[in-house]
């Protein structure tokens, strides 16, 4: 590739994403659909694969038994010993998680139903996603609030949770 082509390639970059730039930066705020909770637990709790379903309770169990209920004695029950943790506030290890949780969540009677409210529960293969409703300060509009959406998501290994992910960040 020629000297010149290269420039030439390179201006035109960056033409490109001072356009896509402009371009965004001028369009309008546009309403947003506010995302909603399935009140359905049962349904979304089902699954024509009995090991997606066993694996769909596993994760919802755990949910509302020890990061809910603040039930740390059950985490032996749910996490695997080698829980491999990608939030970059939580430590990994079933031990490190129990430790950190222990110090800010207390142990509350255990709900029948998952409160946090819940849009989805995904189960393909060994992976289970939650997704929850999130509501969040609007930076445009002090006092206002909107919906977004958290996600989850735990891998099985042997029965147990052996993985975890969201979009936490530092």
């Amino acid at each position: 590739m020629s000297l010149i082509h290269r420039e030439s390639l390179g201006l035109f970059r960056v033409t490109a994403l001072a356009i896509t730039v402009a371009v965004a930066a001028a369009l309008p705020a546009y309403a947003q659909v506010p995302v909603t909770a399935d009140a359905d637990h049962a349904r979304l709790l089902a699954s024509s694969d009995a090991k997606a379903a066993a694996n769909k309770r596993l994760v919802y169990d755990f949910w509302r038994e020890v990061f809910e209920g603040g039930h740390m004695e059950l985490a032996d029950k749910y996490l695997a010993e080698n829980y491999i943790q990608h939030n970059p506030g939580v430590p990994t290890g079933r031990a490190g998680f129990v430790n950190l949780f222990s110090k800010f969540v207390k142990p509350s009677p255990i709900e029948a139903r998952v409160k946090a409210p819940l849009v989805s529960i995904v189960a393909e293969g060994d992976k289970v996603v939650l997704a929850f409703v999130q509501e969040l300060p609007d930076p445009k509009e002090p006092g206002k609030k909107y919906s977004s959406t958290w996600f989850d998501m735990f891998r099985i290994e042997n029965g147990l949770i052996a993985e975890h992910w969201d979009p936490a960040t530092k």
